[in-house]
């Protein structure tokens, strides 16, 4: 275990040059004092870290000095090809680039652990998009990322769900995020973080202008709490509902998820004709509307009203275009195809 941390904090110093004791201890989840320690074992063993004295002090090596010890365990070896998705890669005009870092890492690697990291390709895949649905075109994709890697800024034309459908807008591109099957840009635009979907990017021109990144931005801290707010923020309603067991057990395969977890969730115990009550979180009327037919007549809008009235205009719909003892036209069914 020790042994592993001394290769870390080596390859930490490398990596990144001067750091200080505190920064190394929260990289390695460890104590100041445990780091001061391992420095010293460090230096013993002929390592030559030395130590800059005052505020803007830290450890750091000696210039010029690099190890070729990489530390690689079996299961790290094996990891780190599963970074390298074929999919992901392709669409970021990377996929070369992957194919050839990949073969170099697998040169350098003992044939033990090249091996292994060979087989992990042949047993894991990833198939990112959902059911039913196929990859979003975006075609803009490479070039947001090459702004994002470059920090440059770009002229975007977007395609967004209110009025204006269109706008144009400048953007300060901070990250891309990949999340179920769909590509999104993180940038910021008027002094604000916001998220673009990048299927909706309908031009993005990379001008020569540069950008500074906020100080301290996560992306990853940034897309977590931006996914849970989006996920709160969009169901503003509810609504009551009466329906079957049946088509209780059925959410979870046709209803987003968190309608179907809150579904289940507040489900009350069922009566003798095996109906129970339960509530759903919704959108709007429209968007209840549409989700809860797929529970054809195995469920009961009991409020809104709102929504019970769309449900209301609906069954009448269908009790015109599906007469009782009609045939496919509309005339009463013959004898012989009743």
């Amino acid at each position: 275990m020790r042994a592993s941390r001394l290769v870390s904090l080596l390859l930490l110093l490398q990596a990144r040059g001067r750091m200080t004791a505190q920064e190394l201890a929260d990289a390695l989840e460890v104590s100041v004092r445990t780091v001061y320690r391992d420095v010293e074992s460090l230096g013993a063993a002929g390592v030559p870290v030395y130590a800059d004295r005052g505020p803007a002090g830290g450890y750091r090596l000696l210039a010029g000095y690099r190890t070729r010890l990489t530390g690689l365990t079996g299961p790290e070896a094996e990891a780190l090809f599963l970074t390298g998705l074929p999919g992901p890669a392709a669409e970021l005009g990377l996929a070369t680039t992957v194919a050839a870092a990949e073969l170099k890492v697998r040169a350098a690697l003992p044939e033990e652990l090249a091996d292994r990291s060979g087989r992990l390709r042949h047993r894991f895949h990833l198939d990112a998009p959902g059911w039913f649905r196929h990859p979003e075109p975006t075609p803009h994709l490479a070039a947001l990322a090459g702004a994002v890697w470059s920090d440059r800024m770009v002229s975007l034309r977007y395609r967004r769900w209110r009025a204006p459908r269109e706008v144009t807008r400048l953007v300060a591109p901070l990250g891309v995020v990949l999340k179920a099957g769909r590509w999104y840009l993180v940038a910021r635009c008027e002094e604000q973080v916001r998220t673009y979907r990048v299927g909706a990017v309908l031009d993005a021109v990379v001008t020569d202008e540069r950008h500074e990144r906020p100080d301290g931005f996560d992306l990853a801290a940034y897309w977590r709490e931006w996914t849970a707010r989006y996920e709160r923020d969009v169901y503003r309603g509810e609504a009551r509902i009466r329906l079957t067991i049946a088509a209780l057990e059925f959410m979870p395969y046709v209803f987003p998820p968190e309608m179907a977890r809150a579904a289940r969730a507040a489900a009350g115990e069922p009566g003798p004709d095996g109906w129970l009550e339960t509530t759903v979180p919704i959108e709007s009327a429209r968007h209840a509307h549409a989700e809860l037919l797929k529970l054809g007549a195995e469920v009961e809008v009991l409020a809104p009203a709102e929504l019970r009235d769309r449900f209301t205009a609906t069954a009448g719909a269908l009790a015109r275009l599906y007469p009782a003892g009609a045939g496919a036209t509309g005339a009463p069914a013959s004898p012989a195809s009743a």
